[in-house]
């Protein structure tokens, strides 16, 4: 761990108490909504469609570990959970009127490219169509605010850095890179990013825009990388590997990413974007072998876990390199990550080997 500290996030909302998180049922949401209920007195409407991915079993026990201080001053909970598919246009209406926010983190969205390829309806309807709704549920809500309000109100979407392809041996991705999709999952997210700048600069929506790399931690739906070879190789099982295992990614800790999303929601230049990156560039092949040593030393019965890595077939369209510049958000706003790879892999690790049994 860096000597680099959290923000304060009761400052960094400065009067912004009724949040809006949608997706907050998932990997990353859930690690948002779990800041905000420990770190400030907000209320926090978590918008979800409670799909395959979906777990509110860590945010039901920060509320239980937070005892009074989880209800509001009426005596309401401060999580309110609304199951709403943001495909539904007037659910969608709905939950943001009821919710009533000074501040949204859009993070809701289908994201396994894998199952992209298998099924891009689904992409397209949730993570365009959706957003399309969210953003005319959000305009007219915000519209409607008072002055002191709609002055301070914030719209965040959360994105990825795959919307701008593949990268070269060498350079990083920035801000002003351009887009260049690959998959229905990136394309689907392409999409919802310039549905995202034409509100505000069409409507004058008080937007920010977040490109993060890949993430990683507890709590991650066992269905991308790390976790499936966490538990795969703790059960003994072959540990898929795509192609030749080159292809590079950028990780970042998922609570390092939360730090980011609460600087850019609240600070973050209006209209303007930020790239997300851990420094944390490894080929798979790398991340497989680092969590088979780690799992040499804390379950050595298994050892060596890497006599069951096993090369599978590429997947289509498999992009070859990500890597993230974070000097804007670093210049601006001060974000650094607090953890290197090599101590969130091992956090990681630990975590879901006491935790087989949830998996």
């Amino acid at each position: 761990m860096s000597a680099t500290s959290s923000p304060d996030v009761s400052a960094l909302l400065a009067g912004r108490h009724r949040i809006l998180v949608t997706g907050g049922a998932g990997f990353i949401g859930g690690a948002v909504v779990r800041r905000l209920l420990r770190e400030t007195e907000a209320l926090v409407f978590n918008l979800d469609k409670c799909g395959y991915a979906s777990d509110l079993t860590s945010i039901e026990g920060v509320l239980a570990e937070l005892g009074p201080r989880a209800l509001s001053p009426d005596g309401q909970s401060r999580h309110q959970l609304l199951r709403v598919d943001l495909t539904n246009a007037e659910a969608t209406a709905a939950a943001v009127r009821q919710a009533d926010p000074d501040l949204v983190l859009h993070l809701a969205a289908e994201s396994h490219v894998d199952r992209s390829i298998e099924g891009p309806g689904a992409f397209i309807a949730s993570n365009v169509n959706g957003t399309f709704h969210l953003l005319q549920a959000v305009r007219s809500h915000w519209e409607q605010l008072p002055a002191e309000r709609r002055d301070t109100f914030r719209f965040h979407h959360i994105s990825t850095d795959e919307v701008f392809g593949s990268l070269g041996p060498t350079g990083r991705f920035s801000e002003t890179t351009l887009y260049d999709p690959r998959s229905p999952y990136s394309a689907s997210k392409a999409a919802s990013d310039h549905l995202v700048n034409a509100w505000h600069h069409t409507f004058g929506l008080p937007v920010v825009l977040t490109n993060c790399s890949n993430n990683y931690g507890p709590w991650q739906f066992p269905e991308k990388l790390i976790p499936v070879v966490i538990l795969k190789a703790a059960a003994g099982e072959p540990i898929p590997l795509y192609g030749d295992g080159a292809n590079v990614r950028d990780w970042l800790y998922v609570e390092d990413h939360v730090d980011a999303l609460l600087l850019a929601a609240n600070r973050g230049e209006l209209g303007g974007s930020y790239c997300v990156g851990g420094h944390g560039e490894r080929t798979n092949q790398q991340v497989v072998e680092a969590i088979c040593i780690l799992l040499d030393e804390l379950k050595p019965t298994g050892a060596p876990h890497s006599r069951l890595i096993t090369s599978v077939t590429d997947r289509p369209g498999h992009d070859r390199r990500y890597a993230i510049d974070p000097t804007r958000i670093s210049g601006e706003l001060g974000w650094q990550p607090r953890h290197n790879f090599e101590e969130g892999l091992a956090d990681t690790v630990r975590w879901y080997l006491e935790h087989q049994r949830r998996c």
